[in-house]
């Protein structure tokens, strides 16, 4: 296999003639034992760590120009942790702040980043402990994408797309009684088909030193990370995967793996009976997706051509609320606050409610992002979690080879479902904080920016 990866390279020295340098880091993040963890609707802190959670970056270099990719082993990231981190970025490596994505993988078994809204205020956002994390966080984060640009070096690229679907399943559910189910239990009886699709692709890009040494491999796939559960720090699957790969190309590898459009996507086969949580569960996702990613090594064409950056700040609607809502909301929360049982999805609405309510009808700024390398690959960046009908949409339009797209990059930090989702309701509509239409929106002005680059 390895030889067929080599033969494969040997076939494009363009990529080198055009001056590809890249380099790759990580950067420890994982928090002190006793952090609020994030992910749930309750208070959960730490009692240990199984494995650490890292910020890893990688350092484009084309000519003059320069993009670094950076993945954190985090629910997600506040926007202003972000807009720090850029700019740390900016003054110590001379990378643009608009040339650097950083997302989060949603491994629901990191900490608790506090963020102004009500929701993490409830769950510990207001220990100590979590705001020091929180303080700390904008400099690890840069110090990984330092840390890759002082490795940068002539390089070369190649990219493939594997198929994996048998590990990812719709969480939302066509039910007998007409509604739309989610996570409606295994071998539920009421389950009649699923709302929508998933995403099986598997995009993997490889980087190797002129000489065919490894240095990155970017994976990206549709599913939350939530396979895990416990109070035990993990970056879930994508812990195995990382381990995988770099054990089979050496070399000290970095591997960073980005969230797909996975809004409404998780591990959960209603069909069986099987549990399906704790550590061997990510150990046996975290296997097939690597696995499927090594298949995918030996077919890898290669990339060549200059980088380019494209971005959009996209104007969005606040979720709408109706008369009364913001009063049944706080008492809503008068309940939580007292240890008063409050069903989840009132649970769930009352932050939104409250989260909306204070934005006094201020909108939602959203970034969404692009690159390319040469005319083969792209990616898009989008803010929050997307529904992966959304995600698909982008692949299916994109003039790209190879278009990759990453959610929990940037701000809001929402669900984004599409607006077919909306008159059916549950969890994902319930939390939106953001209007109907949004997430067309976001596909639309990333379709745009797709083609932008494209005509470069």
């Amino acid at each position: 296999m390895r030889t067929l990866v080599l033969l494969a390279f040997a076939l494009a020295p363009a990529a080198l003639a055009q001056g590809l340098r890249a380099g790759a880091a990580e950067v420890v993040i994982t928090p002190p034992t006793g952090t609020p963890m994030a992910g749930y609707y309750a208070t959960r802190l730490s009692a240990g760590v199984h494995d650490d959670l890292h910020a890893k970056a990688i350092v484009l270099a084309s000519g003059a120009d320069r993009v670094a990719f950076v993945a954190c082993d985090l629910v997600g990231i506040p926007p202003a942790v972000i807009e720090e981190a850029r700019a740390i970025i900016q003054t110590a490596t001379g990378i643009p702040a608009a040339n650097v994505m950083i997302s989060a993988t949603h491994s629901h078994t990191g900490p608790l980043i506090p963020d102004g809204g009500a929701r993490a205020a409830s769950y510990g956002g207001e220990l100590e402990i979590a705001k020091r994390y929180r303080a700390e966080l904008p400099r690890k984060i840069a110090d990984s994408v330092r840390l890759a640009n002082q490795q940068l070096a002539p390089a070369r690229a190649a990219f493939g797309k594997g198929q994996e679907g048998g590990v990812s399943f719709n969480r939302r559910y066509f039910m007998t009684d007409k509604t739309v189910g989610w996570n409606p239990g295994k071998l539920n009886p009421k389950i009649e088909r699923p709302a929508g699709p998933i995403d099986p692709d598997l995009p993997v890009v490889l980087f190797e030193s002129a000489a065919g040494a490894p240095i990155a491999t970017y994976v990206n796939f549709a599913m939350h990370q939530d396979t895990v559960g416990g109070l035990e720090i993990s970056a879930d699957y994508a812990y195995t995967i990382s381990q995988i790969l770099g054990r089979v190309k050496g070399g000290g590898m970095v591997t960073l793996f980005t969230q797909g459009a996975a809004g409404n996507i998780n591990h959960i086969d209603v069909s069986s009976e099987t549990k399906q949580q704790g550590h061997a569960e990510a150990v046996r996702i975290g296997t097939i997706l690597a696995g499927e990613a090594i298949k995918t090594y030996a077919r890898l064409t290669p990339a060549d051509g200059a980088l380019r950056v494209a971005r959009r700040t996209v104007e969005l609607d606040a979720a709408v609320l109706a008369p009364g809502d913001e009063e049944r909301a706080r008492e809503f929360k008068k309940q939580l606050d007292a240890g008063a049982p409050v069903k989840f999805l009132d649970t769930v609405f009352a932050f939104k409610a409250l989260d909306t309510a204070a934005r006094a009808g201020k909108p939602l700024d959203a970034e969404v992002q692009a690159f390319a390398l040469g005319s083969q690959i792209a990616w898009v960046a989008l803010p929050g979690e997307i529904f992966t009908e959304l995600g698909g949409a982008i692949k299916r339009a994109s003039p790209f080879p190879l278009t990759i797209v990453v959610e929990l990059a940037h701000g809001p930090v929402t669900y984004f479902p599409d607006s077919d989702a909306f008159p059916q309701g549950n969890y994902e509509v319930v939390t939106s904080r953001a209007a109907r239409g949004s997430g067309e929106k976001l596909t639309q002005a990333a379709n745009e920016l797709l083609r932008e680059l494209h005509g470069k």
